[in-house]
């Protein structure tokens, strides 16, 4: 009997076309990782609240990735589920939803993300409550942290535990603070946790507004990692969808280069995006991999792949293939 069943399954029936390009993508990710790569993975969209934390967290756990960028959206929401995932409402037939239907959702403060409605007390001012202590707290020692930093302290000290919902092994941030990776949020300002920040802190409880870093910051750390990590391993970027999480962190290597003017820092070493985003009207997030040739950021060596297909479908093929499952 086979011991990898979804492998097998992919490799047997997954041949041409889009398919073709996920197996492809995923046997190249694995022999950047066999030739002593590390793997930068980038969230876009409502990831988390697709649940990839059911096969991301694996990916973490066995070492397949080593820093991530994401949305603020994306850093929350795995959080949200973890503490809230019994109070979720799932609407098949969103597509048949009425400007009314939507209000009634609203008037109940269930917040839809596609056929998803997150619940705003049990989700939202659970983990608010959990950060308002740890703003507070870090405000009045003059201490400042950066977004998914303030979320590590919080899984750290357990404050949360008597709401968890769904196993720990299945929430891809709880796999990320246990291993401290490194995580780059660029424009958490734009995020349901950000808009609290800023409540707060227009309500006088946060006196600095400067005690969550900020994305300029971001970029610098993520600089510095990049440096030191691409001197003795080859850095690859594995995008899923586009949008901020992507585009962000990749301007890493074209800055240092033409903007810090350093010239032994190697480029982007494996490159693969999933994305349905089509280059047209100058849609930066369907740009293909040439592309971003152009602007310095890949070479015409490297190995660069684009998966034209919904994520929340790929994405957890391509682990399963990574992982070996």
């Amino acid at each position: 009997m086979s011991t990898t069943p979804i492998s097998d399954f992919l490799r047997h029936n997954f041949r041409h076309f889009n398919a073709a390009a996920l197996i492809d993508a995923s046997d190249a990710y694995v022999q950047h990782l066999a030739n002593n790569g590390k793997m930068m993975i980038t969230l876009a969209g409502a990831m988390s609240t697709a649940e990839l934390g059911l096969s991301l967290a694996e990916m973490i756990r066995q070492d397949k990735v080593q820093i991530i960028s994401c949305t603020g959206a994306n850093l929350e929401e795995d959080l949200f589920n973890l503490v809230a995932h019994d109070y979720y409402e799932r609407v098949p037939h969103y597509r048949d939803l009425t400007p009314d239907d939507e209000a009634e959702l609203l008037a109940r403060h269930m917040n839809r993300v596609t056929d998803t409605c997150i619940p705003e007390e049990e989700a939202m001012r659970r983990l608010e409550r959990a950060l308002v202590d740890e703003w507070t707290a870090a405000d009045a020692a003059g201490e400042r942290y950066f977004p998914h930093e303030f979320l590590y302290r919080i899984l750290r000290k357990g404050v949360l535990e008597e709401f968890f919902q769904i196993d720990i092994k299945d929430s891809w941030m709880y796999a990320a603070m246990e291993k401290n990776l490194p995580i780059i949020v660029p424009g958490w300002e734009d995020s349901t946790t950000g808009n609290m920040f800023a409540a707060h802190v227009m309500q006088g409880e946060v006196k600095n507004v400067h005690t969550v870093r900020t994305g300029i910051e971001y970029m610098t750390y993520l600089a510095d990692w990049y440096i030191e990590t691409s001197k003795t391993h080859s850095v690859g970027f594995y995008q899923i969808g586009g949008g901020i999480a992507g585009d962000f962190p990749i301007c890493v290597v074209p800055m240092l280069h033409q903007d810090m003017q350093m010239g032994n820092v190697p480029v982007w070493g494996y490159f693969c995006q999933i994305s349905d985003s089509t280059t047209s009207y100058g849609s930066y997030s369907g740009a293909v991999p040439n592309e971003k040739i152009t602007w310095g950021k890949l070479e015409p060596t490297t190995p660069k792949f684009i998966v034209e297909s919904d994520a929340s479908i790929v994405a957890p093929l391509m682990f399963a293939l990574i992982l070996g499952q």
